[in-house]
């Protein structure tokens, strides 16, 4: 599940005019956020624009008593802030089901940092991207259940997967800094799916392939985008529109694989669980309807079995529902589902992972 549950600072009457005041207020909303991720009960939950206080005395508290565990990180600007303000600053959480998956590792990708290590002099690196508090949160997993090997007699598989959300820099003017924080995230869930391989299978070559991935998050980037160009397809054009003809090749060829010298690459194999022609949009505003929510899986070795859809048009229509929230639609946005099936990555001679 990924799920922009819409911060309560950002629910104010001078965006949401069209919401009736008291189904703004949070304690009215976080009831629907609650039911609804209790009704879709996934085994693991992305959240976006959660924040600090509603995730410690809210979230974790009401999905441990469900059986999750969770992780969580506000954005970057938390850190400057005194601790009566930190409360208020939203960010990211992940949460698993603690009776399938054991955590391994957690990992915060600061997307500020990484500009200004990488920024190689380029005053766009500096003055655009790096003062975008915006943040990447990862766990590393690994499945607790039983799974049949090649000869036919279960044995314990310890599968290990890496499950990230991200929320991107909102502003559609900045679609530069969206596309380079979606590098620089690549590349560093590269770095981790690497290293991790390594404690995985000790003494062999890093093979991020052995782990599986799951990126989901909200990208605020439609599905013509080159930040979705590059998740899918694993390469963008260093001339892309996005980059708007700022100077930033010398700092991106150290955030991103560079083959040829025009393109930027990428070395995941993933897929979008959703379509347009599924989902018409997953944000649903007065002035704004589109798609910027997405799940993303490695498509070597998951298989989609199943998609939650969008809310009927109809009601939409019937109901004259011309923005969320809503009475009825706690969030902007709506929550993606997806069921998935994984096939185990070849890691021993027999094509399993052995527990160790």
């Amino acid at each position: 599940m990924c799920y922009n549950v819409l911060s309560d600072k950002y629910a104010t009457r001078q965006m949401y005019g069209y919401c009736p005041s008291w189904a703004l207020e949070w304690e009215y909303r976080k009831k629907g956020i609650l039911d609804e991720i209790r009704h879709y009960a996934a085994d693991l939950i992305s959240l976006q624009e959660v924040e600090t206080d509603q995730f410690y005395n809210f979230f974790l508290p009401e999905l441990k008593m469900e059986g999750y565990e969770g992780i969580f990180s506000p954005k970057s600007r938390a850190k400057t802030m005194a601790e009566n303000d930190r409360k208020y600053v939203d960010g990211c959480a992940i949460f698993y089901r603690a009776a399938k998956f054991t955590k391994v590792k957690e990992y915060l990708v600061e997307f500020n940092q990484l500009a200004m290590a990488n920024a190689e002099g380029s005053d766009n690196m500096l003055n655009r991207v790096m003062p975008k508090d915006n943040i990447g949160l990862a766990v590393l997993l690994r499945t607790k259940e039983a799974a049949w090997d090649n000869v036919n007699s279960v044995t314990q598989v310890s599968q290990p997967i890496l499950v990230c959300t991200a929320h991107l820099h909102w502003d559609p003017e900045f679609c530069d800094v969206k596309l380079i924080q979606t590098m620089m995230l690549s590349q560093e869930l590269k770095n981790i799916l690497e290293q991790a391989s390594q404690s995985f299978r000790p003494g062999h070559k890093p093979d991020a392939s052995q782990i599986q991935l799951l990126l989901c998050g909200d990208f605020n980037s439609l599905p013509d985008s080159g930040v979705i160009e590059f998740l899918t397809s694993g390469k963008v054009s260093a001339s892309h529109r996005d980059f708007k003809d700022l100077a930033y090749k010398s700092c991106l060829q150290k955030i991103a694989f560079c083959e040829k010298s025009n393109e930027f690459l990428h070395p995941f194999k993933l897929a979008s669980a959703y379509s347009e022609d599924i989902m018409p949009y997953t944000n649903y505003t007065f002035d704004f309807k589109g798609i910027i929510d997405y799940i993303f899986y490695s498509k070597q070795t998951m298989i989609p079995l199943g998609l939650l859809g969008p809310l009927s048009s109809d009601w939409f229509r019937d109901h004259k529902v011309v923005g969320c929230p809503h009475p009825h639609v706690p969030s902007d946005h709506f929550p993606l589902l997806v069921e998935l099936e994984m096939q185990p990555t070849v890691g021993t001679s027999n094509g399993m992972i052995s527990r160790r």
